[in-house]
């Protein structure tokens, strides 16, 4: 027992003799194997043992300093240029094979309308279209005028279409007048034999200028439908039926030459 005893008493002296020198390396080892500690944390060890505080502090501003300045985990502001630079490159890139294919749809278009207007120009036949002038004492005069209309399937159609609407600018100007009831419509046009059946909406059954107002009408449907060789007289129509009259006296009620407005 007593020999224990003084074992101990030896261990301690010897302890306290080193204890500077064991507690040093109790603190190495344990950093050589716990280098961050047992919890994770960094380890701090002891004031005045900077071997063991400042290696750590080292390696943590040396991964800070790898970590900004390394171009492979974060590429530098010199490199971010060249991610924008394809955005701003890229309007030009498409506008030039644009511009191009603007000029040529312009001079395709200024093309196709330079044809359409010569063709348009060829294809105009001279017609014949009948308006009444109000002479200087107040007799009804049927004129004739000549305009270019363009050619189709239906001329006779055409022509009577351009009557109803009216004399143009230069006819105008002439001292030209329709005496067609406004609002009248052409409803269809039938030539059989050599009788052009022409309808009428009802609006060119009632004329305001009275007999002679009637009379006028009909000298220009008659006179500018018989212009056709192939056309002798004109049947009146109103919304598609024969009537006799136009007002209380104007006979319309059987086809209408040219003969029957002489004078």
């Amino acid at each position: 027992m007593l020999f224990w005893l003084g074992f101990v008493l030896v261990l301690l002296g010897l302890y306290l003799t080193n204890r500077e020198a064991i507690n040093k390396s109790i603190g190495i080892i344990k950093e050589e194997v716990f280098p961050g500690g047992r919890d994770g944390e960094p380890a701090t060890g002891p004031t005045g043992q900077p071997g063991v505080v400042q290696a750590p502090a080292q390696d943590a501003e040396g991964q800070g300093a790898a970590g900004q300045g390394d171009p492979l985990t974060a590429p530098p502001p010199e490199t971010q240029p060249s991610a924008e630079a394809p955005p701003d490159e890229a309007p030009p890139a498409t506008a030039e094979p644009q511009s191009p294919q603007g000029a040529q749809t312009g001079q395709g278009a200024e093309a196709v309308q330079s044809t359409e207007a010569v063709q348009g120009t060829a294809e105009l036949r001279e017609r014949a279209l009948y308006f009444i002038r109000i002479g200087g004492d107040g007799s009804v005069l049927r004129v004739r005028a000549d305009r270019g209309l363009p050619a189709s399937d239906s001329p006779l159609r055409d022509v009577i279409q351009a009557v109803i609407a009216g004399p143009n600018a230069e006819e105008t100007r002439n001292g030209l007048i329709s005496l067609i009831p406004a609002g009248t419509r052409l409803l269809s046009v039938t030539i059989r034999g050599d009788t052009a059946y022409i309808n009428f909406s009802e609006d060119f059954q009632y004329n305001t200028h009275g007999t002679e107002g009637y009379n006028g009408q009909l000298r220009q449907i008659i006179f500018t439908a018989t212009e056709f060789p192939n056309v002798s007289d004109v049947q009146i129509l109103i919304e598609g039926s024969r009537v006799d009259y136009l007002g209380e006296s104007t006979w319309i009620g059987s086809p209408l030459s040219r003969e029957m407005f002489q004078g």
